[in-house]
Formats: C-alpha cells, structure tokens, sequence
C-alpha cells in the first residue's frame, strides 16, 4: 500500500508538473498582454500613431530585419507586409516612409545575431525610426526537421533559451545604437491545421515561445510585439499561402492591418 500511495502521489507530481509547463505560458502571456496596456495608460498618452504624426520630420525610415515573412514569401513583393505597412502608416500619419526590407529567406535567430552584430546593419539602424524584426520560426523548424516528439520536447527549452539570448543580443545593440528607433516583434503564429497531429503540441509549445519575446520587449525604450496569433490561426488558415507556412497576400495584409491597429491603440513609453 505504501509503494501504491508512493507511485501515486509521483504520478501527481509528474501530472501537475506538466500541466504548470504547458499552461502557465498561457497566463504569463495574459497577464503580460494586460501589463502593457495598463502600464501605457499611466503614461503620458500618446499612442504610437500620434507620435510619428507629430514627429518634425516629413520622412519616416522603416527597416525590417529577419527571416521570410519580412521578405514576403508567399505574396508577391510589393504585397509583402513591410511595403503594406509602410504605406498604410504613410497615410494615416501624412508622413513619407522610406522603407528597406532586409529579410533573409530561412535565417535563424543566431545567424540574424551574427549579422546584427557584426555592424552589417548599423548605418541603416541609425538613421531608422521603425525597426520591425521578425525571426525564430527557422530555429524550430531546423530543430524538428526528421525527429519524434519526445525530441521536440526535450530539446525545446534550449532552443527556446538560444533564442531569446540571441533576440536580447540583437535588440541590444540596435538600441544602443538608435536608442529613440521603435522596436517592432512580431509574436510566432502556429500555421497547422486542427487536422495536423502537430497541431496540439504547437498550440502547447507557442505561448512559451512568444512570453519570451514578449519580456525582451518589456525592456526596450519603444516596443510593440505584434499578435500575429490573432489573425493566423486555426480560424483564419485562408491567410496562409499554399506552402501552409508562411503568410498570403491577405495575410500579409491583416498583419500589417494588426500592426496599424496597435500604432494605433498602444501607446508610447516616454523616457524619463
């Protein structure tokens, strides 16, 4: 009976372990969502639009760094995200916007880092207002490409680990160089299908992921992470291209729509 009660009590352990690791991202995210649009409210409040708005200068530089989606696969490029954005936020902010889309097809967290670092980007850093990087999807796929999912699993947190050192690198020095540029994240979406066997697991492991991006912007001067999640998902697979991995033509159009929304909607953090 002791043996039983003993074995028992690890199944709990073990069950309640796991249940903490899949779920409690989920909350962290929540609450960390709430956090920003509480702690902007106490600001002075001018929200992202506004503030290019009145910004003196009649050209705005928007530099978009990172992997394929910057680049516009699955869209033709002048349909790609960084173009939409860019002009939409031309428009509402009456301002021009010189834009230069620097997305590298299939980089990784780390060659993106090794690139920042090594001052490839650094004049262009500079002289940016908006810098927009998305990257770390081509580590997970590099990482599960011919493995089970009990590899994923124990390989996942080092992976996760490599990442965000490297989009804390890669921040760093971009805002040590331009300390005033707005950071723009872009949060992972999962791209699978409720069909795909992988579907749960991603929908278990993303939250993870993206608390991590989210906390690399918390310590910015000027961020916003954009929910990507909210308009590529199991309810809108019709913004995925015919790869089923990266974003189509309206895809791309309602993530730069989400983008506008949040320039919109959050607002600034002022320095002290």
């Amino acid at each position: 009976m002791k043996i039983f009660k003993t074995l028992l009590c690890l199944v709990l352990l073990i069950g309640i372990g796991t249940a903490v690791w899949i779920y409690y991202p989920h909350y962290q995210l929540y609450q960390m969502k709430k956090h920003t649009v509480k702690a902007s409210q106490t600001d002075q409040k001018i929200s992202y639009l506004n503030y290019f708005k009145n910004v003196k200068a009649d050209t705005l530089h928007h530099l978009a760094i990172g992997d394929s989606v910057i680049r516009g696969v699955g869209a033709d490029q002048t349909d790609n995200m960084v173009t939409q954005f860019s002009n939409k936020l031309g428009e509402q902010a009456h301002k021009k916007i010189v834009f230069d889309n620097q997305g590298v097809n299939g980089i990784t967290s780390s060659e993106l880092n090794q690139l920042v670092q090594s001052g490839k980007f650094d004049n262009l850093i500079k002289q940016a207002d908006i810098i927009t990087i998305n990257v770390g999807g081509n580590d997970i796929i590099h990482a599960a490409k011919g493995v089970d999912l009990q590899s994923v699993f124990q390989t996942y947190d080092q992976l996760q680990t490599t990442f965000t050192k490297n989009l804390t690198d890669i921040t760093s020095r971009v805002t040590k160089l331009n300390p005033n540029a707005t950071i723009v994240l872009l949060e992972l979406y999962n791209p699978l299908s409720p069909k795909n066997q992988m579907y749960s697991l991603a929908n278990q492991l993303l939250p993870k992921w993206n608390v991590h991006i989210y906390e690399v912007a918390d310590h910015l001067p000027s961020s916003i992470v954009v929910e990507t999640s909210k308009v590529i998902n199991e309810n809108h697979l019709q913004n995925l291209s015919s790869d089923g991995v990266h974003p189509n033509l309206s895809g791309y159009t309602a993530i730069s729509e989400q983008m506008i929304y949040q320039f919109k909607h959050q607002y600034r953090k002022i320095s002290a």
